[in-house]
């Protein structure tokens, strides 16, 4: 009995939805056009404007996404040739620098009237309390303890023995336990440079309070202790005060960039004994 009702319900909604279509297939708007057909129209135009607004939207998400793997890939590109550059530019500065050093080295030999021999330096002290550095030239290459080693910006330190055949050890003229004859080249006032943990890391000790030294004199080997060649630049007065004794307290800032070391000279001459001041008569 149920099933009638839905049959007869059914029955009745599909007859009165065609006669509500007959009667619009028949009824005409006011420009003319049939209802039914304006409806339909209406209907159909909204499903096709949101078709072609979904086909839009997938060409456009897929166009964007072969743009953007377009542009990563020309972004990947790019950023390997600018590593790339960066290392070639890297690789030239660094090739720069060391000719510049080389042709320095090559200037000092060349103005230098002593026998020097050119030598790489091969490994420091992991000990910042000694500061010596190795080098790559020995006693089979004439090397001998308290040789005087240079460098274009002036005094590095001295040969320290044992030396090796094949190898030798710098101790550094910053070290604490270095010192070298001094003078200040404008004055000629002199005195001895050592080398102390601090910044700057020399020290100009043994010049009279009654000594003129300004900041910005060169200091320069005096040559008193028989293994630093005489004229040869230490540094630069960085400040110069009256002391507490009779001395001035004078730091001195040197000529070598200790942290950058790479080629250094050996000047080839035996050590002599140090120059003795001679008792007044």
């Amino acid at each position: 009995m149920l099933d009638i009702h839905k049959r007869t319900g059914y029955l009745f909604l599909g007859v009165m939805l065609a006669q509500v279509i007959l009667v619009s297939a028949q009824v005409q708007t006011k420009s003319g056009t049939r209802a039914l057909q304006a409806v339909m129209f209406e209907v159909f135009s909204r499903v096709e404007a949101g078709t072609a607004s979904m086909v839009r939207g997938s060409r456009n998400v897929w166009g964007n996404y072969f743009s953007l793997r377009g542009v990563r890939a020309e972004n990947e590109t790019l950023r390997r040739q600018l590593g790339e550059l960066e290392v070639k530019f890297q690789q030239e500065h660094a090739l720069a620098v060391r000719t510049s050093q080389l042709q320095a080295l090559l200037e000092l030999k060349t103005t230098s009237d002593l026998p020097t021999l050119a030598a790489q330096v091969i490994a420091g002290n992991p000990d910042p309390l000694v500061r010596t550095v190795t080098i790559d030239r020995g006693s089979s290459d004439g090397v001998q303890a308290d040789m005087a080693v240079i460098a274009p910006g002036g005094v590095v330190g001295r040969i320290i023995a044992p030396v090796a055949r094949r190898a030798s050890r710098v101790q550094l003229l910053v070290d604490t336990t270095a010192a070298a004859g001094a003078l200040i080249e404008r004055t000629r006032a002199g005195g001895l440079v050592v080398g102390v943990d601090a910044n700057p890391p020399l020290r100009m000790d043994m010049v009279s309070n009654l000594a003129d030294v300004k900041p910005g004199d060169s200091v320069v080997a005096s040559g008193i202790d028989g293994i630093y060649p005489k004229g040869y630049a230490i540094g630069k007065v960085e400040k110069s005060e009256r002391g507490s004794g009779l001395y001035l307290a004078i730091t001195v800032r040197p000529g070598v960039d200790f942290s950058s070391l790479e080629e250094v000279l050996v000047v080839l001459v035996p050590p002599r004994p140090a120059v003795r001041d001679e008792p007044a008569k």
